[in-house]
C-alpha cells in the first residue's frame, strides 16, 4: 500500500528514489558496438537470430510489407492516429525557427542560420512495449524541423520476424522514410556508424531498454542523442475538491508502465490523501498490468501532504517531475510559479495520457530531475545553428587594435597578428 507523508518526513531526493536496475551493461554493449563497427549487416543478422530468434534474409522493411501492415491495422485506430498525428504537427509548427541577419552598423553583416539534420534515426521499442505513439511524437517534429531522412530501426519480434504492424502503420502516417528491422544496441551502433544496408545518421532519438540507454550513452559524440529517459514519473498537486477516483486513476497511468515508475501525490487535504490511498487498491486489482502496477507503487508512490497548494508547487520545483498534474479549479493562478517540469496538465479534465496520445505537446520528456535544465523534445532538436559574420575593410580597421589588445591579454599572439596583419598589408 502507498504511504502518506507529511512534509518534511521524506526528502525531496528520495520522492522519486528507486532502486539500481540490476547488472551493468555497459561491457556487453561496448561488444555489441564493437562488432557491428567491425562486421556490419552480419553483425545485425547474428544478434537478430539469437536475441530476437528472426532470420531474416533482408534487414530493411519492403514497401509491400509496410502496405499489407497498414491494411491489417484496425480503421479506427488508424483514424485516431491521423488525428493526434495532425494536433502533434500543429503544435509543434509554433516551435520552427528562423534565420536572422543583423546590418545595423556600417559596414558589418551578422546573423545566424538555422539547418536541419540531414539524417536522423528513430529507435522504437517491440514486442509488448510497442507504442506508436512514439512514432509520431519522435517523426513529426523532424518532418517539421526539415530532416532530409528519418530512418526508423525497431526490432522483428513480432510474429514470423516482423515489426508489429501497428508500429509500421504509425510510421507511415508520420512519413518515416526507411525502416530496419533490428533492435537493441546493435540498432543503435548501426545508426551510428552505418553498416552496408543501414545508413550513417547524425542524431538517435526514441526510447529504449538498459542496453539501448547505456548504446546511445556510448555513441554520443559520434552522433547526437535525445536525451538519456529514466522510469516513467508523475506527479499529482490535488486539492481537497478533487475526487480520489480520478487522481488515483491518473497516478496508474504512469505507474503501470514498468515497476521502477514513480507515482507521487502532493496535496493539503488529508482526506483526500487517505480517500486516494484507499482508491489505489481498488483499481490496481483491476488492472490488467496490475503486477507493474502494484510493484510501482508499492515501492516508488508516496503521498505527500503540505500546508497549501502553492507550497506543493514548491514541492514540485524541487523535484523537477516528468509529468506534473495541477488538479484545481484554478490552474492558470498557479502557472507562473511552476517553473521545473517536463509536461504540466493544468486542471481536473487534463489527465496525463491527453499528452501521451493527443492533445499536441511532445511526450517524450526529461526525467529523474532533469527537467531542472533540459526540455521536452521538440523541433529544436532536429536543426542545428550556425552563426556568420561579415567586415568591410573599413569596419576591421575601425576594431582591429581592440581585438589584438584583448589577445595579447590572454596570451595568443597569433591570434593578434591575424586581426592586424590585414591592416599592415593595407598600409594603415
Amino acid at each position: 500500500m502507498i504511504r502518506i507523508y507529511k512534509r518534511g518526513e521524506v526528502s525531496d531526493s528520495e520522492i522519486f528514489a528507486r532502486e539500481n536496475e540490476g547488472m551493468d551493461v555497459s561491457a556487453i554493449v561496448s561488444d555489441i558496438i564493437a562488432n557491428v563497427r567491425a562486421n556490419g549487416d552480419a553483425a545485425l543478422r547474428e544478434y537478430s537470430e539469437k536475441f530476437d530468434r528472426a532470420k531474416l534474409d533482408s534487414l530493411e522493411v519492403s514497401d509491400a510489407e509496410i502496405e499489407e501492415a497498414f491494411a491489417k491495422t484496425d480503421p479506427k485506430l488508424l483514424d485516431v492516429m491521423r488525428r493526434a498525428a495532425e494536433n502533434i504537427t500543429a503544435f509543434h509548427e509554433h516551435q520552427k525557427r528562423s534565420s536572422f541577419v543583423i546590418s545595423e552598423k556600417p559596414g558589418i553583416v551578422l546573423g545566424q542560420k538555422v539547418i536541419p539534420l540531414s539524417r536522423v534515426g528513430l529507435y522504437v521499442p517491440g514486442g509488448t512495449a510497442a507504442y506508436p505513439s512514439s512514432v509520431l511524437m519522435n517523426c513529426l517534429p523532424a518532418k517539421i524541423a526539415g530532416v532530409g531522412e528519418i530512418v526508423m530501426v525497431s526490432p522483428p519480434t513480432y510474429a514470423g520476424g516482423k515489426i508489429n504492424p501497428v508500429i509500421l502503420a504509425a510510421a507511415k502516417i508520420a512519413g518515416v522514410g526507411r525502416i530496419f528491422k533490428i533492435g537493441g544496441a546493435q540498432a543503435v551502433a548501426a545508426l551510428a556508424y552505418g553498416t552496408e544496408s543501414v545508413p550513417q545518421v547524425d542524431k538517435i532519438v526514441g526510447p529504449g531498454n538498459a542496453f539501448v540507454a547505456e548504446a546511445k550513452k556510448q555513441v554520443f559524440g559520434q552522433v547526437g542523442i535525445d536525451m538519456i529517459a529514466g522510469p516513467s514519473e508523475i506527479l499529482v498537486i490535488a486539492d481537497g475538491t478533487c475526487n480520489p477516483r480520478v487522481v488515483a486513476a491518473d497516478m496508474l497511468s504512469q505507474a503501470e508502465h514498468d515497476k521502477m515508475a514513480s507515482a507521487v501525490l502532493v496535496t493539503d487535504s488529508e482526506s483526500l490523501a487517505v480517500a486516494v490511498q484507499a482508491e489505489l487498491e481498488v483499481q490496481i486489482d483491476a488492472l490488467p498490468r496490475r503486477e507493474i502496477a502494484r510493484t510501482s507503487i508499492d515501492n516508488n508512490g508516496k503521498i505527500i501532504l503540505c500546508a497549501s497548494i502553492a507550497e506543493a508547487v514548491q514541492i514540485s520545483n524541487r523535484i523537477a517531475p516528468e509529468h506534473l498534474e495541477v488538479c484545481v479549479d484554478n490552474p492558470f493562478d498557479y502557472l507562473d510559479s511552476i517553473t521545473n517540469a517536463g509536461s504540466i496538465f493544468l486542471g481536473k479534465n487534463c489527465p496525463e495520457a491527453l499528452g501521451d496520445y493527443f492533445a499536441g505537446p511532445n511526450h517524450t520528456l526529461p526525467t529523474s530531475g532533469t527537467a531542472r535544465f533540459s526540455s521536452p523534445l521538440s523541433v529544436d532538436d532536429f536543426v542545428k545553428k550556425s552563426a556568420f559574420s561579415y567586415y568591410t575593410s573599413d569596419a576591421l580597421a575601425a576594431v582591429e587594435k581592440d581585438i589584438a589588445y584583448f589577445a595579447e591579454s590572454e596570451g595568443l599572439s597569433a591570434h593578434a597578428r591575424s586581426a592586424t596583419v590585414r591592416g599592415e598589408e593595407a598600409g594603415r
